[in-house]
């Protein structure tokens, strides 16, 4: 095996995003809602180290989720 197989890179989940001014932010509260630029229908990213490397959809299972690969991103050159 590789060593580099045990190497191990931060991997994010990004359902959405949104830019929102700074006194916005401050004056927000437990419960406030953050709208985001996309639709309960609409893929989550995966990102590794920057890079977007696949998309998904939630799931939702009791009181834990998790992330079903759809799409995996071809690499640009």
């Amino acid at each position: 095996m590789s060593a580099i197989n045990d190497v191990e890179v931060e991997l994010s989940i990004v359902l959405g995003a949104t830019r929102l001014p700074v006194r916005e932010i401050l004056s927000m509260s437990r419960g406030a809602m953050i709208p985001l630029d996309c639709t309960q229908d609409e893929p989550s990213l995966v990102i590794v180290i920057s890079h977007t490397i696949a998309r998904g959809q939630i799931l939702v299972e009791e009181d834990r989720m998790s992330l079903e690969i759809t799409e995996v991103l071809k690499r640009k050159r």
